[in-house]
């Protein structure tokens, strides 16, 4: 039947997690995202579960490691100066494939930017958060019942591939307050995926044993199994090595786990694209102005429609590829200058894209995106 309920973004994303089974959460207050973290606050010791303000950002994060390395469903939550101050210990989990869930809800940067307003600025910073060679994933909702649902899934992907997973929310998006229908409990609990578990010999166990494209296995930590873990490239038990061949290896899968199952982990959505003449990218909050926009062009007898990415990384490259053959017009709008305009550049290899993009903390109207859209026909 569903369950109805009038909530905001930022709450679906508390009560999703939840219902995933974090059982941790570590933080520090920033604006637009602290919501989340008061819900977590309140909820999570009623979940057994445990709740830490920390000193800082850093601690935090830090925090969230340690925990989901003892084998915790683990989440943080930021904005962008926020994850700034994150970034190396997002690296740490890299390296080691220790799962966790980064929510980032989106303002205006860079440095303090634009506090209370809202932005797409962190789509740049949610492919490379840290140094060094990796492929991240980032989920982008572009509704409330969005948010509710790619919370589920950041977490069934950090369990599954052994890494850290982004969940970009705008400012829009997860204060955004409206009537949104939830499946039933007992149905999210049947999609729920927990991270594989080592049951073998003890002492044949080796986590980072793992083949190509496939993520290691860490079993919690205080059950038995010793392992080393290092920021180190490291060999099959965790312990530092050098070696080249181990450390190119290491790189190939930690990317390869990604990049190569793009299949399972990419979502996106398509609106009125079957008989469009000019395909709208947006996504996030953006993407509810751009639907409003192709209403209006097909009153005008302007046939266009929308790819929405919901996985921006890794990104839907092969649907991006097909939209670059397929369409005459292509048009790009996001709250930023163009940071997943790039992206639609290299997969599209089309040079003469409209675009709309604005980075001043305002949201762009359905009828600027219509003018625009007039501009390039």
């Amino acid at each position: 039947m569903g369950r109805k309920l009038i909530t905001t973004g930022n709450d679906l994303v508390s009560m999703a997690a939840l219902e995933a089974g974090c059982n941790f959460f570590a933080g520090y207050p920033i604006t637009p995202s602290s919501d989340i973290m008061h819900n977590m606050s309140v909820e999570l010791p009623k979940f057994d579960g445990h709740f830490i303000q920390m000193e800082d950002e850093i601690g935090s994060v830090c925090a969230a490691i340690g925990a989901s390395m003892s084998g915790a469903k683990a989440m943080t939550g930021s904005s962008g100066p926020g994850i700034s101050l994150k970034s190396e210990q997002i690296g740490y989990s890299f390296i080691t494939e220790v799962p966790l869930v980064i929510v980032n809800v989106m303002r205006g940067g860079p440095s303090t930017g634009l506090p209370t307003h809202v932005s797409q600025a962190d789509v740049g910073q949610a492919k490379y958060p840290t140094h060094g060679d990796y492929a991240s994933i980032s989920l982008c909702p572009g509704s409330l019942e969005e948010c509710y649902s790619m919370t589920i899934e950041a977490f069934n992907l950090a369990e599954k591939y052994m890494t850290p997973v982004f969940l970009l929310l705008d400012e829009t998006v997860g204060h955004m307050q409206s009537e949104v229908e939830l499946p039933d409990l007992e149905d999210v609990k049947k999609m729920v995926i927990n991270r594989e578990v080592y049951t073998g010999d003890k002492d044949t166990y080796e986590p980072y044993n793992a083949p190509m494209d496939k993520p290691a296995v860490l079993n919690p930590f205080f059950k038995g199994y010793k392992y080393h873990v290092t920021g180190l490239h490291h060999g099959h038990k965790g312990f530092p090595t050098e070696d080249p061949v181990q450390s190119q290896y290491n790189i190939d899968r930690l990317t390869g786990k990604v990049n190569n199952n793009r299949g399972d982990i990419v979502k996106y959505a398509e609106y009125m694209l079957d008989d469009a003449d000019i395909c709208i990218i947006a996504y996030g909050s953006i993407s509810r102005s751009a639907k409003s926009a192709i209403a209006k062009l097909r009153e005008k007898g302007i046939k266009a429609g929308m790819f929405r990415p919901i996985t921006l990384w890794p990104s839907p490259d092969k649907q991006l590829q097909e939209i670059g053959k397929k369409f005459k017009h292509i048009f790009v709008t996001e709250l930023n200058m163009g940071q997943y305009l790039e992206e639609v550049q290299r997969c599209t290899k089309r040079d003469d894209i409209g675009t709309l993009h604005r980075a001043n903390g305002k949201p762009i109207p359905p009828l600027e995106i219509v003018a625009k859209v007039e501009e390039m026909l």
